[in-house]
């Protein structure tokens, strides 16, 4: 199931600090408002960028439908490789099942599944999300987090060839 469109949502100069810092989650959607699609049969995802105070929709990725994709001489096979590409960067995929094989390669990929009931609200599942920032994260969202904000190692030796000056 390649990937057959994505969908930037471009901002201005202002929400640059913003990205930084934000957390990006995929939600499985059809509709962009609520989670309905199994992981492994999504045909699009809505792709937010979330802090403790705001959350922006970045980005949508769709894809070839299945059907589509084997009359086209596409492997069903290959429609993991390519959602689970398509969601680099992203710290969680919402969705309402994802199979075995899925979870082994989204958290290879430093990507957490989340089941969620069919048809929960994107909003409130962004909103639970924030207050939990707010609140302090559960065990998977903190190792996001430490691994979103991990810096370059060789940030020190960088900052030492500009040189020092008092």
């Amino acid at each position: 199931m390649p990937l057959e469109r994505r969908l930037q949502v471009l901002g201005s100069g202002t929400e640059e600090e913003f990205m930084k810092t934000a957390l990006k989650v995929a939600f499985a959607s059809t509709d962009m408002k609520s989670v309905n699609q199994h992981f492994g049969a999504a045909s699009a995802f809505a792709i937010y960028a979330v802090d403790r105070d705001q959350a922006h929709l970045v980005e949508v990725v769709q894809f070839q439908d299945v059907r589509s994709a084997a009359e086209a001489g596409g492997r069903n096979e290959d429609k993991l490789a390519a959602k689970i590409d398509a969601l680099a960067g992203c710290v969680a995929a919402y969705s309402q099942a994802v199979g075995a094989s899925a979870v082994a390669q989204l958290k290879a990929r430093n990507i957490q599944p989340v089941k969620v009931s069919a048809g929960s609200a994107i909003g409130e599942l962004i909103a639970s999300l924030q207050e939990e920032l707010r609140s302090g994260p559960n065990a998977w969202l903190a190792q996001a987090i430490r691994r979103h904000t991990r810096t370059d190692a060789g940030r020190f030796d960088a900052m030492e060839s500009e040189g020092w000056e008092e």
